[in-house]
């Protein structure tokens, strides 16, 4: 197992896509509910519980060898969002061409053959981490470090907000971010039907008005 893999796969520099989403934060700006680092931090907690667990989960499993595609069901059913179920297939076909060119794998390339036009992104994640000589928990950590940094970088730019505070508020929840992770491994371990179902109805929704938006500076 190499911890400097996890971290090549976890910095936010590994060219997967990820800096063009905001996780939803910019419709949350939008709204007003994002105001300064304490509101971050409370939409970053909340999306840790429901969507990171989620990912988290989907992440931890596939790294375990379980059935992608199977996997790839259980994703979209745990994305009622045809918007998020787009954005996660987007940014898996991205992680994917990222993945095959730093640790290629026969595991991979099936997957690829499998859903040419993508499979969801924490399923390419957690196979990536496999192919990388990692576990199911280095897969769940990475899962849940995402769903709350890239809120945090996106709005870092949508308000200028302090880059400190931003990262005072990853290293806040970075406890939460290991329970959470715990969960989601233990889950995995018990099989694709226990796998977590969190959901968060308001990200759901705010997704879909946001792709529709004619002027939006994330994806999504």
């Amino acid at each position: 197992m190499s911890r400097a893999g996890l971290l090549v796969l976890a910095d936010g520099r590994f060219p997967a896509g990820g800096h063009a989403h905001s996780g939803g934060a910019e419709p949350a700006v939008k709204a007003g509910r994002i105001r300064d680092a304490r509101d971050l931090e409370a939409f970053c907690r909340g999306r840790l519980h429901t969507t990171g667990l989620t990912s988290a989960g989907l992440a931890a499993a596939a790294a375990l060898g379980l059935d992608p595609l199977a996997l790839d069901e259980a994703a979209d059913a745990r994305t009622p969002s045809p918007a998020l179920r787009a954005t996660a297939r987007k940014l898996g076909r991205q992680m994917m061409r990222a993945a095959r060119s730093t640790w290629p794998s026969a595991e991979l390339d099936a997957l690829a053959a499998a859903f040419p036009r993508g499979t969801h992104q924490p399923i390419v994640l957690g196979l990536t981490a496999r192919s990388a000589g990692l576990g199911p928990e280095d897969a769940a950590h990475c899962a849940v470090y995402e769903s709350v940094s890239g809120p945090a970088t996106a709005v870092v730019r949508l308000l200028s907000l302090d880059p400190f505070e931003a990262t005072a508020v990853l290293a806040r929840l970075a406890p939460a971010m290991d329970e959470v992770a715990g969960q989601a491994v233990h889950a995995a371990y018990e099989g694709i039907d226990a796998l977590p179902a969190a959901s968060a109805p308001l990200l759901d929704i705010t997704a879909e008005a946001h792709a529709a938006w004619p002027v939006r500076l994330f994806a999504s």
